[in-house]
């Protein structure tokens, strides 16, 4: 099989620690009290190199976040497409403390992501109200 270049400057720029299906529970509980979000792409996917390099364009409003990173690469990792049941990438996956809260398909824009961690963040508001 021929040896396929990735570019991984999102991965390094907002410091995106790789995980498997076998370590991804552990990594997302490793993360704590933060939000963790889960960047699932594949190689040779014209849309997720898009969402690379957006998110590249706009770094200091991506770290404005304050998100802990996750990325996979599903074509590696299928059991993580089967288990959230992808239909396609990208997919973004918010997490806090393991807990699923919803997802981002597809790269359409910085304000319709940041929609996406402001919902997450009032999910998570709502669950230390009830004490979960």
């Amino acid at each position: 099989m021929p040896q396929i270049s990735i570019d991984r400057s999102a991965f390094d720029t907002f410091a995106m620690r790789e995980v498997t299906a076998a370590d991804l529970d552990a990594q997302l509980a490793a993360a704590g009290d933060g939000l963790a979000v889960v960047f699932l792409w594949g190689y040779d996917c014209f849309n997720c190199e898009i969402a690379k390099k957006a998110m590249l364009a706009q770094p200091a409003a991506i770290e404005a976040l304050g998100l802990t990173w996750f990325h996979s690469n599903v074509y590696e990792q299928p059991e993580l497409s089967r288990r959230f049941a992808l239909h396609g990438v990208p997919t973004w996956f918010f997490f806090y403390r393991g807990r699923k809260l919803g997802r981002a398909t597809g790269w359409h824009g910085l304000a319709q992501f940041e929609a996406a961690v402001s919902a997450a963040r009032a999910k998570i508001a709502d669950l230390r109200e009830i004490g979960s």
